[in-house]
Protein backbone atom coordinates (compact mmCIF):
# COMPACT_ATOMS: atom_id res chain seq x y z
CA UNK A 1 0.00 0.00 0.00
CA UNK A 2 2.82 2.49 0.99
CA UNK A 3 4.33 1.55 -2.24
CA UNK A 4 1.40 2.34 -4.07
CA UNK A 5 1.37 5.33 -2.90
CA UNK A 6 4.44 6.54 -3.50
CA UNK A 7 4.08 5.68 -7.13
CA UNK A 8 1.06 7.95 -6.83
CA UNK A 9 2.71 11.17 -5.16
CA UNK A 10 5.30 10.72 -8.08
CA UNK A 11 3.02 10.19 -10.77
CA UNK A 12 1.36 13.52 -9.46
CA UNK A 13 4.60 15.33 -8.91
CA UNK A 14 5.83 14.27 -12.78
CA UNK A 15 2.20 15.56 -14.38
CA UNK A 16 2.84 19.06 -12.25
CA UNK A 17 6.53 19.23 -13.94
CA UNK A 18 5.43 18.45 -16.92
CA UNK A 19 2.85 21.05 -17.14
CA UNK A 20 4.96 24.12 -16.20
CA UNK A 21 7.26 22.95 -19.33
CA UNK A 22 4.58 22.35 -21.79
CA UNK A 23 2.89 26.20 -20.85
CA UNK A 24 5.66 28.67 -20.63
CA UNK A 25 5.25 31.79 -18.07
CA UNK A 26 6.95 33.61 -20.95
CA UNK A 27 4.42 35.69 -23.79
CA UNK A 28 6.54 34.79 -26.98
CA UNK A 29 4.20 36.89 -28.99
CA UNK A 30 4.07 39.74 -26.86
CA UNK A 31 7.52 39.56 -26.89
CA UNK A 32 7.91 39.58 -30.59
CA UNK A 33 5.52 42.46 -30.80
CA UNK A 34 7.63 44.39 -28.66
CA UNK A 35 11.15 43.34 -30.62
CA UNK A 36 9.11 43.72 -34.12
CA UNK A 37 8.26 47.47 -32.63
CA UNK A 38 11.64 47.83 -31.08
CA UNK A 39 13.32 47.41 -34.83
CA UNK A 40 10.67 50.25 -36.55
CA UNK A 41 11.80 52.51 -34.02
CA UNK A 42 15.51 51.54 -34.36
CA UNK A 43 14.76 52.10 -38.57
CA UNK A 44 13.06 55.24 -37.72
CA UNK A 45 15.92 56.70 -35.64
CA UNK A 46 18.02 55.67 -38.38
CA UNK A 47 15.99 57.21 -41.32
CA UNK A 48 16.01 60.56 -38.89
CA UNK A 49 19.95 60.29 -38.14
CA UNK A 50 20.55 59.64 -42.47
CA UNK A 51 18.45 62.97 -42.76
CA UNK A 52 20.61 64.90 -40.15
CA UNK A 53 23.41 63.36 -42.17
CA UNK A 54 22.18 64.79 -44.95
CA UNK A 55 21.04 68.21 -43.99
CA UNK A 56 24.52 68.80 -42.42
CA UNK A 57 26.35 68.26 -45.48
CA UNK A 58 23.91 70.22 -47.26
CA UNK A 59 24.75 72.59 -44.52
CA UNK A 60 28.79 71.99 -45.31
CA UNK A 61 28.36 73.01 -48.13
CA UNK A 62 26.02 76.06 -47.99
CA UNK A 63 28.94 77.13 -45.50
CA UNK A 64 31.53 76.50 -47.66
CA UNK A 65 29.43 78.18 -50.56
CA UNK A 66 29.01 80.94 -48.10
CA UNK A 67 32.59 80.84 -47.65
CA UNK A 68 34.07 81.05 -51.03
CA UNK A 69 31.32 84.07 -51.69
CA UNK A 70 33.05 85.63 -48.90
CA UNK A 71 36.79 85.03 -50.29
CA UNK A 72 35.14 86.82 -53.33
CA UNK A 73 33.84 89.79 -51.91
CA UNK A 74 37.28 90.06 -50.35
CA UNK A 75 39.24 90.05 -53.59
CA UNK A 76 36.76 91.96 -55.40
CA UNK A 77 37.03 94.45 -52.35
CA UNK A 78 40.71 95.06 -52.68
CA UNK A 79 40.83 94.92 -56.10
CA UNK A 80 38.31 98.08 -55.57
CA UNK A 81 40.56 99.52 -52.90
CA UNK A 82 43.52 99.27 -55.07
CA UNK A 83 41.43 101.18 -57.91
CA UNK A 84 40.64 103.48 -56.05
CA UNK A 85 44.39 104.05 -54.32
CA UNK A 86 45.62 104.64 -57.97
CA UNK A 87 43.13 106.59 -58.47
CA UNK A 88 43.74 108.76 -55.61
CA UNK A 89 47.44 108.48 -56.40
CA UNK A 90 46.72 109.99 -59.97
CA UNK A 91 44.71 112.96 -58.28
CA UNK A 92 47.21 113.92 -56.17
CA UNK A 93 49.88 113.73 -58.99
CA UNK A 94 47.40 115.78 -61.17
CA UNK A 95 47.18 118.04 -58.26
CA UNK A 96 50.71 118.53 -57.60
CA UNK A 97 51.45 118.91 -61.39
CA UNK A 98 48.33 121.60 -61.40
CA UNK A 99 50.34 122.86 -58.61
CA UNK A 100 53.52 122.94 -60.54
CA UNK A 101 52.04 125.14 -63.01
CA UNK A 102 51.41 128.38 -60.90
CA UNK A 103 54.79 129.98 -60.48
CA UNK A 104 54.76 133.32 -61.81
CA UNK A 105 56.77 136.59 -60.37
CA UNK A 106 57.28 140.30 -61.00
CA UNK A 107 59.53 142.59 -58.59
CA UNK A 108 60.41 146.16 -58.99
CA UNK A 109 63.78 147.30 -57.71
CA UNK A 110 63.33 149.33 -55.13
CA UNK A 111 59.95 148.92 -52.27
CA UNK A 112 59.96 152.36 -51.71
CA UNK A 113 61.84 155.77 -52.48
CA UNK A 114 63.86 156.49 -55.70
CA UNK A 115 67.31 156.15 -56.90
CA UNK A 116 70.69 155.21 -58.55
CA UNK A 117 71.34 151.23 -57.56
CA UNK A 118 75.35 151.24 -58.32
CA UNK A 119 78.12 150.77 -59.08
CA UNK A 120 77.82 147.40 -57.70
CA UNK A 121 81.43 145.19 -57.23
CA UNK A 122 81.99 142.09 -58.64
CA UNK A 123 78.42 142.33 -60.75
CA UNK A 124 76.14 141.28 -57.70
CA UNK A 125 72.78 140.43 -57.91
CA UNK A 126 70.19 143.15 -58.22
CA UNK A 127 67.53 142.81 -55.55
CA UNK A 128 64.53 143.75 -56.22
CA UNK A 129 62.21 144.43 -53.33
CA UNK A 130 58.77 145.51 -54.16
CA UNK A 131 57.24 142.04 -54.96
CA UNK A 132 54.35 142.48 -56.91
CA UNK A 133 53.01 139.06 -57.13
CA UNK A 134 55.27 135.88 -56.31
CA UNK A 135 52.61 132.64 -57.14
CA UNK A 136 54.74 129.66 -55.60
CA UNK A 137 57.10 131.28 -53.71
CA UNK A 138 60.11 130.75 -56.51
CA UNK A 139 61.60 134.47 -56.33
CA UNK A 140 63.47 135.21 -53.06
CA UNK A 141 63.06 139.33 -52.58
CA UNK A 142 66.23 139.03 -49.83
CA UNK A 143 68.63 137.79 -52.67
CA UNK A 144 67.24 138.57 -56.21
CA UNK A 145 67.15 134.95 -57.04
CA UNK A 146 64.51 132.90 -58.71
CA UNK A 147 64.92 129.04 -57.77
CA UNK A 148 63.25 127.13 -59.84
CA UNK A 149 60.73 124.08 -58.04
CA UNK A 150 60.76 121.93 -60.87
CA UNK A 151 61.30 121.02 -64.24
CA UNK A 152 59.88 122.87 -66.67
CA UNK A 153 60.31 125.58 -69.45
CA UNK A 154 60.27 129.56 -68.17
CA UNK A 155 60.16 132.44 -69.45
CA UNK A 156 61.77 135.64 -68.04
CA UNK A 157 61.67 139.14 -68.97
CA UNK A 158 63.76 142.20 -67.62
CA UNK A 159 63.73 145.98 -67.33
CA UNK A 160 66.55 148.57 -66.97
CA UNK A 161 66.07 152.38 -67.11
CA UNK A 162 68.77 155.45 -66.80
CA UNK A 163 69.23 158.76 -66.66
CA UNK A 164 71.04 161.16 -68.94
CA UNK A 165 74.84 160.54 -69.37
CA UNK A 166 74.83 157.38 -66.94
CA UNK A 167 76.19 154.06 -68.53
CA UNK A 168 73.59 151.29 -67.75
CA UNK A 169 74.37 147.96 -68.63
CA UNK A 170 72.16 144.07 -67.02
CA UNK A 171 72.70 140.43 -67.51
CA UNK A 172 70.37 137.89 -66.50
CA UNK A 173 72.34 134.85 -65.80
CA UNK A 174 71.56 131.11 -65.32
CA UNK A 175 73.30 129.43 -62.63
CA UNK A 176 75.81 132.20 -62.62
CA UNK A 177 75.98 131.53 -66.78
CA UNK A 178 74.96 134.91 -69.03
CA UNK A 179 71.99 134.24 -71.05
CA UNK A 180 71.02 137.62 -72.52
CA UNK A 181 71.38 141.14 -71.68
CA UNK A 182 70.73 145.35 -71.74
CA UNK A 183 73.15 148.13 -72.54
CA UNK A 184 72.65 151.57 -72.98
CA UNK A 185 75.69 154.07 -73.17
CA UNK A 186 75.59 157.42 -71.50
CA UNK A 187 71.80 158.46 -73.53
CA UNK A 188 71.43 162.01 -73.92
CA UNK A 189 67.69 161.86 -72.23
CA UNK A 190 66.81 159.29 -69.90
CA UNK A 191 67.39 155.54 -71.39
CA UNK A 192 65.18 152.46 -70.91
CA UNK A 193 66.09 148.98 -72.10
CA UNK A 194 64.39 145.38 -71.82
CA UNK A 195 65.25 141.71 -72.83
CA UNK A 196 63.25 138.43 -72.39
CA UNK A 197 64.70 134.80 -72.91
CA UNK A 198 63.00 131.41 -72.91
CA UNK A 199 64.51 128.95 -70.36
CA UNK A 200 64.72 125.54 -69.47
CA UNK A 201 65.45 124.77 -66.06
CA UNK A 202 66.19 121.42 -63.77
CA UNK A 203 64.81 121.90 -60.21
CA UNK A 204 67.22 123.55 -58.21
CA UNK A 205 68.10 126.19 -60.88
CA UNK A 206 68.76 129.55 -60.07
CA UNK A 207 67.52 132.97 -62.54
CA UNK A 208 68.60 136.23 -61.65
CA UNK A 209 70.12 139.83 -62.88
CA UNK A 210 73.12 141.48 -62.19
CA UNK A 211 74.80 145.10 -63.10
CA UNK A 212 77.87 145.56 -64.76
CA UNK A 213 80.79 146.58 -63.02
CA UNK A 214 80.91 150.98 -63.02
CA UNK A 215 77.52 150.88 -63.97
CA UNK A 216 74.06 152.21 -62.87
CA UNK A 217 70.37 152.06 -62.76
CA UNK A 218 67.61 154.08 -61.74
CA UNK A 219 63.89 153.28 -60.25
CA UNK A 220 61.21 154.99 -58.35
CA UNK A 221 58.01 154.20 -57.39
CA UNK A 222 57.03 153.78 -60.93
CA UNK A 223 59.26 150.66 -61.17
CA UNK A 224 60.73 151.66 -64.50
CA UNK A 225 63.47 149.05 -62.98
CA UNK A 226 61.77 145.34 -62.80
CA UNK A 227 62.18 141.54 -63.05
CA UNK A 228 59.50 139.28 -64.03
CA UNK A 229 59.20 135.44 -64.78
CA UNK A 230 56.60 132.55 -65.28
CA UNK A 231 56.81 128.87 -65.45
CA UNK A 232 55.00 127.81 -69.04
CA UNK A 233 54.96 124.78 -68.50
CA UNK A 234 56.92 121.42 -66.66
CA UNK A 235 58.39 118.69 -68.10
CA UNK A 236 57.88 115.56 -66.60
CA UNK A 237 60.38 112.64 -66.65
CA UNK A 238 59.65 110.14 -69.58
CA UNK A 239 59.86 107.28 -67.07
CA UNK A 240 57.13 108.63 -65.14
CA UNK A 241 54.72 108.76 -67.52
Amino acid sequence: MLVVLQLLLLLCVGSSVSQDLMTPTVNIIAELEKLKKMEEKIQTLQETLDKVLVNNEALKSSVQDSQNKLESFQKENEALKSVVQDSQNKLESFQKENEARKIAFSAGLLASGSGHTGPLNDQKSLVYKKVFSNIGNAYDSNTGIFTAPVKGVYYFRFYAHSHAGIKMAVTLYKNDAPQCSVFSWKPVTNGNASNGVILTLEPGDQVNTKLWDGTWVFDDQMSYTSFSGFLIFPLVNMELV
